[in-house]
């Protein structure tokens, strides 16, 4: 008898672990993932959100490219009806009432310029178009005509009232604008509104500024491409992440060619003058919005101050490629990372 009792018990344990099994083989075959990809805030946006099924994954994404709209109709400075573009039209006039969340996203972004000493500034939209990367350019302009240029950029002219929320830019002419921060604070807001409906998985991808959250459906952390900034259409190692953003700057992306010269698109706003000695940096940490503020910095700081500055924000690290080839870490660096290319070998840090 006692054979027969032990003999069922082993069965049930069987029946039930055999149970459990099957349910969460059903629960991972019922998560799907569901990529678009959508052209928001000038730019392309991709997204890939793990759901229950198709049709919930697209509403969702549905509702994240809801939020970056609203998000663009109120900091797109190409919007005239924007409340950024009733900002500048009222430079050295009055100031303007804005959303508060309008506000809060310039106080942080001169807040970030503050940290980088004007390497970052959100009012270098105001500068002078001297430099063209669409073909028209035939010479690099005069020093002359760089300083005039960068004469209405200026952080510390932008007044911000608390008490009436309100922006005022204290030059006639001065502009401000968010091309630099703009897209990853739209990754965030679109990733914390898919956080908030109970989506557990998903990536955002505003052009290379990335917010990554959960886990793939096979249950592995989230891959995320390195681009070789010497050809562009390689892949050159990945960032494995989770829970975090990424976002990346290089004077690849855009440049002009004068006299067997490249000039990046990036320009420092202090000097005028195109960045150099860095080729693409990336930035990890909490959100894409500060990570961005930092990556462009660092291209403008170079390498040495760069490591200075991020060094100083533990949650934050990044990963340089110099016009050398060599690919530095900054001193926090603690994200997965693997190189690929066996042509840019991993340096020490300055």
């Amino acid at each position: 008898m006692n054979f027969i009792i032990n003999n069922k018990k082993k069965n049930w344990k069987i029946i039930l672990l055999s149970a459990i099994f099957i349910l969460s083989f059903i629960n991972s075959k019922a998560q799907v993932q569901r990529n678009r990809t959508a052209t928001l805030m000038g730019c392309r946006f991709d997204f890939s959100i793990i759901a229950e099924d198709s049709l919930l994954a697209e509403k969702y994404i549905d509702k994240a490219i809801d939020e970056i709209v609203r998000i663009e109709n109120l900091i797109s400075d190409w919007k005239p009806d924007s409340q950024v573009s009733k900002v500048n039209l009222n430079a050295g006039i009055q100031p303007v009432k804005v959303n508060r969340e309008v506000w809060e996203l310039t106080r942080r972004a001169i807040k970030i310029s503050e940290m980088t000493e004007g390497a970052f500034d959100i009012s270098f939209a105001a500068v002078d178009k001297i430099w063209k990367f669409d073909g028209s350019m035939k010479k690099v302009p005069s020093a002359d005509q760089i300083k005039e240029s960068i004469k209405k950029i200026g952080y510390k002219n932008i007044i911000l009232d608390t008490l009436h929320s309100t922006i005022f830019l204290k030059i006639p002419g001065m502009k401000i604008g968010f091309g630099s921060i703009g897209k990853g604070y739209a990754a965030d807001k679109a990733k914390e509104k898919m956080v908030r409906n109970h989506v557990k998985a998903g990536i955002i991808n505003a052009s290379g500024d990335i917010s990554v959250w959960g886990n793939k459906n096979n249950g592995e952390d989230w891959k995320i491409g390195i681009v070789n900034p010497f050809e562009p259409t390689d892949i050159i190692g990945a960032f494995t992440l989770k829970d975090v953003s990424v976002t990346t700057s290089g004077s690849y992306e855009k440049y002009v060619e004068l006299g067997g010269k490249k000039y990046s698109h990036i320009i420092n706003p202090r000097t005028g003058y195109p960045v150099k000695g860095i080729k693409s940096v990336s930035v990890i940490g909490p959100n894409a919005e500060t990570a961005n503020g930092f990556s462009t910095s660092i291209m403008v700081l170079g390498v040495k101050a760069g490591f200075r500055l991020i060094n100083q924000y533990p949650n934050y690290s990044c990963l340089i490629i110099t016009d050398k080839g060599k690919i530095l870490k900054s001193k926090y660096f603690n994200t997965k990372v693997e190189i690929y290319d066996s042509e840019l070998k991993p340096a020490t840090s300055p």
